[in-house]
């Protein structure tokens, strides 16, 4: 479990974000990262008949389409109990394996923070 107290400003504004674009699109996750230069990239999940992307590697991918060389951190807004391997090695790609990845439930509280290595 992590103290939300202890979150940062910015750590805070992705689990925000996040949580926002699940409950503003409907769909089972949202998440954000943010990069290197203190942008933010937000998604939810993408699910049609010829692609399907949780939301976390979305973002990711909006980050790098855009130009991102890094992140500093992640966040994803689910009722999962834990991050996909899949999910976490999109942030590692990008961000590197220390990468934070905060995990908060649909009501926003951070649940776990795990790093994307």
């Amino acid at each position: 479990m992590t103290d939300t107290s202890a979150l940062t400003p910015e750590d805070r504004k992705i689990v925000t974000l996040a949580r926002s674009a699940r409950a503003r699109n409907g769909v089972p996750e949202g998440a954000a990262v943010r990069d290197e230069t203190g942008r933010t990239y937000v998604a939810g999940t993408v699910a049609l008949d010829s692609l399907q992307l949780s939301a976390l590697r979305t973002a990711v991918a909006m980050a790098v389409a855009s130009g991102a060389k890094s992140l500093e951190a992640a966040a994803v807004v689910t009722e999962a109990e834990e991050v996909a391997d899949e999910d976490r090695a999109a942030v590692r790609d990008l961000g590197g394996p220390d990468t934070p990845v905060l995990v908060a439930g649909t009501d926003g509280e951070v649940r776990l923070t795990v790093p994307a290595g």
